[in-house]
C-alpha cells in the first residue's frame, strides 16, 4: 500500500501564491510519476500537474506560467508552487501517485486539501 500525505492548502486572496507537498510512503517502488489533481465544486476532477520520475513535468493549459510542480526524490516528496492565484484554482486538491505493477498500473489518492481563493 502507499499512503499520500498532503499539506499546505489555506485561504488566499487573488494574486496570492500557496505551495502545497505531499509526502509518500508505503510501497513506493517503481514509480511512473506523481501529481496533484484538483476538483471544484459541481465539476470533474481534472489534472493540474504532474511530473514523471525522470522529471518531464505536465500542467494543465489553465495553470501554464503560474503553477510550478516540482520533486524531492530522496524524500519521496512532490511540491505544487501556485503563484497568481485566481479565484477560479478554488478546489479541493489530491495530491496522486501511479506506479507500475507486475500486470497493471495503480494509482494512489491523498485525502485532499482544499484551496479557497477569495477575489
Amino acid at each position: 500500500q502507499v499512503q499520500l500525505v498532503e499539506s499546505g492548502g489555506g485561504l488566499v486572496q487573488a494574486g496570492g501564491s500557496l505551495t502545497l507537498s505531499c509526502a509518500a510512503s508505503g510501497n513506493i517502488i517503481r514509480i511512473n510519476s506523481m501529481g496533484w489533481y484538483r476538483q471544484a465544486p459541481g465539476k470533474q476532477r481534472e489534472l493540474a500537474a504532474a511530473i514523471t520520475n525522470d522529471g518531464n513535468a505536465n500542467y494543465a493549459d489553465s495553470v501554464k506560467g503560474r503553477f510550478t510542480i516540482s520533486r524531492d526524490n530522496a524524500k519521496n516528496t512532490v511540491f505544487l508552487r501556485m503563484n497568481s492565484l485566481k479565484p477560479e484554482d478554488t478546489a479541493v486538491y489530491y495530491c496522486n501517485l501511479e506506479r507500475r505493477g507486475t500486470f497493471t498500473n495503480y494509482a494512489y489518492w491523498g485525502q485532499g486539501t482544499q484551496v479557497t481563493v477569495s477575489s
